[in-house]
């Protein structure tokens, strides 16, 4: 449940700190004081949409947060723990800021999380129901999944089933388009295997062949530059190891006499040494060095074959031999393709009558959950001023889909001799109202929860309700507020009036500036407002007396 709910620069609200409690919580005030920003604001910790419409102007940010009793519930700890946060204390903190440029940020114990884990725990934490789910009610992919929550249905197995049933279907129809294709492709594909497999490229053999072919383009240039190097060391009459001779003797004399240069004279043999070593090198290399115009142009020949490939099947080598090996795999999958098929066939042909019988267990299973909850529907709805109303809950073949094989429609007759329809051909506001709430009256009793009782939020459920119907409403509040917290955002004092806790809502202005507030209300203040709800404005004694007498038959209600 809602233990606490805090709301900043959201809107017209500046700052609100407030606690609900256990059982119903009303809230209350004139039309346009924000009654519904409560609601919305609660929306986003459940995981709505965030805008920065949202944040209040001149804001930075719009921060809501909330302190929700944590539910003892192992699939709601195991959702807490898949996002790695440990549940510490019974109470769990979930926020929402909303930035001015419009991007959101979610925290659930103070840790940052997506706003997808938010709608993930939403339904462990609460349920929000306001005119807009009305509207859904006549969807009938709505009523389906009302239906099958009420009902408890599980639509895991039919789920799986139908996912790998869809997938093969989808890869038969790509084989029955790859053999319509087969003729043309495998043309195709054959003669570019032939193409690359003659040609037989190996990794990394186009640098060593370019490396090659420099060789062999240069042989003149490097014999000239070699033989150049070879005189200027050795063979030329001022060559330097010519010189390098002289300077050795030179020094070997000038050591006689002085012993001062031992180390130079030592160092100088050791470079003739090298310099030797260095002109053998290169006259054997410059030995070598033999022109091969045959070679040469077996090598160009060589690099046009592989640079031809790589234009038209790759960038490097590598590629071309990827895409040989992509080319051999779509030939198998051709020249087997009827056997391959076949076996599709065979496999999809199991799933369909894995997922028919599967599909028709699902439909048993509804067509119990949908007499069940139609009788208990009618009985709420008896309640609310509605009896002798009959809701009958349809079921019909339709397209396979991961909910299975069910077309679901709700048809309802309000009065006694009228056939059934759809909803939306005979319910007027005010019965839709009341049918919502008995659907959300119904579903919510189904539910047995050990832990926290989840806050289930009604907007303005009252709409298009009056009089006797309205009584009825409230009765119904407070019965559903025994077995779960309940917010109600009302109109209507027949409603307030059931409130186990009244809030008020309220807009001022401050300093040229509107602002919205929520007091809780008690005594002659609640009083105060169940008259201002009865006569408007001007608070008459006759309306604080009217009030006094529903607050009392409101609290020995239920």
């Amino acid at each position: 449940m809602l233990v606490e709910l805090l709301v900043e620069n959201f809107a017209v609200i500046e700052r609100v700190r407030v606690r609900f409690h256990n059982g119903l919580n009303v809230l209350t005030g004139e039309t346009g004081s924000g009654k519904s920003m409560i609601v919305d604001a609660l929306a986003l910790l459940f995981g709505g949409r965030a805008s920065a419409d949202m944040v209040r102007s001149e804001a930075v940010r719009a921060r809501i947060a909330g302190i929700f009793g944590a539910p003892h519930d192992g699939a709601f700890t195991m959702v807490l723990e898949q996002a790695g946060i440990e549940l510490e204390e019974d109470e769990l903190l979930v926020e929402r800021e909303i930035l001015a440029s419009g991007k959101s940020r979610a925290f659930v114990a103070s840790r940052p999380v997506t706003a997808a884990l938010l709608r993930d725990l939403a339904p462990f934490l609460g349920d929000i129901h306001g005119q807009h789910d009305q509207q859904l009610l006549f969807s009938g992919e709505s009523q389906r999944e009302m239906l099958d929550s009420a009902g408890g249905t599980d639509l895991s197995k039919v789920a799986a089933i139908y996912r790998e049933w869809r997938a093969t279907s989808t890869e038969l129809e790509e084989l029955e388009q790859l053999e319509r294709d087969s003729l043309r492709m495998t043309s195709l594909w054959t003669y570019q295997r032939q193409e690359i497999e003659a040609c037989a490229p190996k990794p990394g053999e186009d640098a060593e062949l370019e490396a090659e072919s420099r060789l062999l383009s240069n042989v003149a240039r490097l014999r000239e530059h070699s033989t150049a190097a070879y005189d200027a060391l050795y063979d030329d009459e001022k060559s330097a190891l010519g010189q390098l001779k002289i300077a050795t003797r030179n020094l070997e004399d000038l050591s006689k006499i002085v012993n001062d240069l031992d180390e130079e004279v030592a160092a100088l043999k050791q470079a003739t040494i090298a310099i030797n070593e260095v002109s053998y090198a290169v006259r054997d290399y410059s030995g070598k060095l033999e022109a091969d115009p045959a070679r040469l142009d077996a090598v160009e020949t060589r690099l046009a074959k592989i640079a031809n490939l790589k234009r038209n099947y790759g960038a490097t080598i590598e590629n071309v031999l990827s895409f040989l090996e992509e080319l051999k795999g779509d030939i198998e999958k051709v020249e087997n393709a009827d056997e391959h098929r076949a076996e599709v066939e065979r496999k999809r042909g199991r799933l369909a009558s894995e997922f028919e019988n599967a599909a028709v267990a699902v439909t048993t299973m509804r067509r119990k959950a949908a007499d069940d909850l139609a009788k208990m529907v009618q009985t709420e709805l008896g309640a609310l001023a509605m009896k002798g109303t009959v809701l009958k809950i349809v079921l019909e073949p339709a397209a396979w889909s991961e909910a299975g094989a069910d077309r679901v429609e709700f048809l309802i007759s309000a009065n006694a001799g009228e056939e059934p329809r759809p909803l939306n051909r005979v319910a007027s506001g005010g019965e839709l109202s009341r049918i919502a709430l008995a659907l959300k009256t119904c579903a919510t009793g189904a539910r047995k929860s050990d832990g926290a009782p989840r806050t289930l939020v009604f907007d303005e459920v009252d709409a298009g309700v009056g009089g006797g119907a309205a009584e009825a409403v409230g009765r119904r509040l407070k019965k559903l507020a025994g077995a779960s917290q309940v917010l109600c955002v009302t109109h209507l004092p027949q409603i307030a009036s059931f409130g186990d806790h009244h809030y008020s809502v309220d807009k001022r202005e401050v300093q040229g500036r509107t602002v919205a507030e929520i007091e809780e209300l008690a005594g002659d203040a609640r009083t105060q407002e169940i008259g201002r709800m009865l006569s408007g404005a001007r608070v008459t004694p006759e309306a604080l007396k009217h009030a006094e007498q529903l607050i009392r038959a409101g609290s020995g209600g239920s």
